[in-house]
């Protein structure tokens, strides 16, 4: 018999000021068994710095043809498509020529460097493509307040987040590795 996923309601409300996007969104989450809350709250850190309306996540990880967000018009145009960790370099190609933008969102530690170091010269001629990384120790501070019901207030202001959980806030940095042209 096969795992279930485990469902997590999340009501988040994001404060954009840097792309004037004010919104709350009552997002749904299917976690995968075999994903961790690490890479879950990496899934709505994504969103929340990417959110529009039409965001949304995809299967993920229970379909290789999907990414695990994307963007698209009313056309079914993918404008944003949005990989977590250490994608290879043809699922980068893929999502590249198959979307407007593609972004990647990683941990920061020794696998992402060995990662980067092995892919950057292939990447770096993808000019529709950004790659940021989190402190893998943040991403374990957000991991740690994970309930199966969360409200998260997100505010965005000259590329920092702030993640407010109930008591907790959280100061969320991104470093861009690559940004697109």
């Amino acid at each position: 018999m096969s795992l279930k996923a485990t469902i997590f309601k999340v009501d988040l409300s994001i404060t954009d000021m840097d792309r004037h996007y004010y919104a709350d969104h009552n997002l749904t989450i299917a976690r995968h068994p075999s994903e961790s809350d690490k890479r879950m709250m990496l899934r709505i850190l994504a969103f929340a710095m990417n959110a529009s309306d039409s965001l949304s996540f995809t299967k993920g990880l229970s379909d290789v043809d999907e990414p695990d967000l994307w963007q698209k018009d009313y056309s079914d145009v993918i404008e944003q498509w949005i990989e977590l960790g250490q994608p290879s370099e043809q699922r980068i190609k893929k999502g590249c020529n198959q979307s407007q933008h593609m972004a990647v969102y990683s941990y920061q530690n020794g696998m992402f460097d060995t990662w980067w170091q092995k892919e950057q010269s292939a990447l770096k001629a993808r000019k529709n493509l950004s790659i940021y990384t989190i402190a893998e120790s943040v991403i374990e501070t957000l991991a740690q307040a994970v309930n199966r019901q969360m409200h998260i207030q997100c505010t965005i202001q000259d590329g920092q987040a702030w993640f407010n959980l109930g008591d907790d806030n959280i100061e969320v940095s991104l470093t861009t590795i690559q940004l697109a042209e």
